[in-house]
Formats: structure tokens, sequence, C-alpha cells
């Protein structure tokens, strides 16, 4: 997948089958017309029509540029986004700033100066809900009708349902939000994931027989409440079953909210190291205890559930 991250470096490109849209939790919705891209793509050129299969998406979120608007958390890192781009098969990645120019477009400039001279677009894919240019006042009706005026195809792609809800990236921060993480991962269509740099902690967790591998909270992702979760900690591209605790640990004083992972049969030193946490379940939340072998009996009992989980 080529990758290009302004505007002035794409040059001389072929025709594309183009996905729009923020795709910030690369969610079963987002794959869904991503996919379509791709497919369209691949039918086109085995035709004899060569289209290059694209995503175009912002770097930043437009609604943290819009003044007085309410800040978005992210679900998924900048690489991350960028690798479950890929993993569908992508052939370019325009992966822009949100500027203020860019803002201020309006939506017949934004479509002829960006999705037609710029990322030559022949196929266009978006969502039910897809709004663009100057405060949103494109839709997907005027979309179709620009695609007339200027040789393009939309294709807008009808919501993807889960059990009778529609997925969305505001469904999946509010599940991840309250807990219900097992339920975000099926609209996730994978288990949510935080990942970072393996700290030095308090090593209270060493020294009552429970080694934890501590990273911190990126404060601007969206992140679980504060409690016990059943996950797998990934390092080197290999997933160990692990249990983890979310939260300030209040039974030994008052600390910034982090992550503390405690892998079963391992014996890997990490710190330093960069990890990933996958979360399955959240199995109960963050407690005060009385003292600490309260504590430790509690850490006993949440790695025996842990274990049963993983069948370990």
């Amino acid at each position: 997948m080529k990758i290009y991250t302004t505007l002035e470096e794409i040059k001389d490109i072929p025709a594309t089958s183009l996905a729009l849209g923020n795709f910030d939790g690369v969610h079963l919705g987002h794959q869904a017309i991503i996919k379509e891209a791709v497919a369209t793509a691949r039918k086109k050129t085995s035709q004899g029509i060569p289209e290059k299969s694209a995503v175009f998406t912002f770097s930043t979120h437009p609604k943290n540029l819009i003044p007085g608007a309410k800040h978005v958390e992210n679900i998924i890192y900048s690489d991350e986004k960028r690798d479950l781009i890929e993993s569908l098969g992508v052939d370019y990645y325009f992966d822009i700033e949100f500027t203020e120019d860019i803002m201020t477009m309006e939506p017949e400039e934004y479509v002829r100066e960006l999705l037609c001279e710029k990322f030559r677009a022949k196929d266009v894919f978006c969502g039910f809900n897809y709004r663009f240019g100057h405060k949103a006042a494109g839709n997907t009706v005027l979309l179709r009708e620009l695609g007339t005026k200027y040789g393009f195809t939309l294709h807008e792609m009808p919501p993807v349902m889960v059990d009778g809800e529609v997925v969305s990236s505001t469904l999946i921060r509010e599940l991840i939000r309250s807990g219900d993480i097992d339920e975000c991962d099926r609209f996730l269509g994978r288990n949510y994931t935080i990942g970072g740099d393996v700290v030095v902690g308090n090593r209270l967790g060493k020294s009552i027989g429970f080694p934890t591998s501590n990273i911190m909270i990126d404060e601007t992702m969206v992140t679980p409440p504060n409690g016990v979760y059943i996950t797998y900690l990934v390092y080197n591209g290999v997933r160990y079953p692990s249990v983890t605790n979310v939260g300030v640990k209040p039974t030994v004083g008052v600390f910034r909210k982090n992550i503390e992972t405690h892998v079963f049969n391992f014996d890997k030193e990490l710190y330093g190291k960069s990890i990933k946490i996958e979360f399955v379940r959240m199995t109960r939340p963050e407690a005060k205890f009385a003292s600490i072998e309260d504590l430790k009996a509690q850490i006993a009992k949440d790695c025996r559930d842990a274990r049963a989980f993983h069948g370990i």
C-alpha cells in the first residue's frame, strides 16, 4: 500500500476506486465500505478498465478543528488504522491532515479539487450518512449529483447492523467507556486494543506474587473504566493469555490511571518494550480493599477466573 500524507505529493496516479470516511475505528461498517472499493477496483481492472483501490481519510479528526466542538477521543492509533486498512488490500492510502483550508472548502470545490483532480476518483464509496464540505453542507444526494457532473459513480453503502444496532464509532466509544468490552469487540470485528511502552510501576504486583507489565494511559484515546479485564498481551506478534487491571490502585495510594497486565506462564522481561493489550471482557470494577492481604486474595481470584476463561 502506497501512503500519501500530503496533497502535494499526490501526482500522476491512475484512476481510483475511492473509499471516503474518517474510518476512526475501522469497524465492521468501515470495513464494508473499504472492501467494496477494493473489490470494484479489482473487477474493473480484470475487465480492462484499470483502477486502483484507495482510501481518503484524515490524520486528524475533523471535529477537533472546529471551535467549540467537543473533543473526539481516538478509538485506534494512527499506525493501527493504517495497518488495518492495508490488510484489506488497499493500494493507495491518502492520510491527509484536516486543515482550515480543507474545512472551508465548499462541497463542489471539495469534490472537484480533491476527489476528482487529486484522487482521480471514478468510483466513490461512502456510508449513508457521509457529509463533506464547509459546515458539512454536502451529503450523499449532492455527491451523487456531482458524480454525474464530474464523471464518477457514487456507491452509497447501507448501514451495517449487528443484532439490530447500527455499527458506528459513536456507539463503540460508548461501549468502551461503559466497560461493555465484549459488546464493543462484536462491533469492531476484533478485540479492542490499547498499546504502549512498558514502564516501571511501583512493583507491588511482583512483591505479592503477581508481576505485571505496566503501560500509561494515552489521554487522546478513549479508555475503559477502572476495573479488571480478561485480556491478551501481544508482544512481537505473539498473543499471551493475561488478566489486566485498569485504574489508580486505591488500596495502596493515589496514582495516575494506568494499565497493569499479569501474563500467565510468562517470564520475559518487557521493560521498555512495546506491547498491546487486547481486551476481551470486564470481570469487576476497581475496588479499594481494607488491607494488602485482602487485595492479594482478590487478585488471586481474578487470576483464577481469567485462567479458567483462557483454558489454562
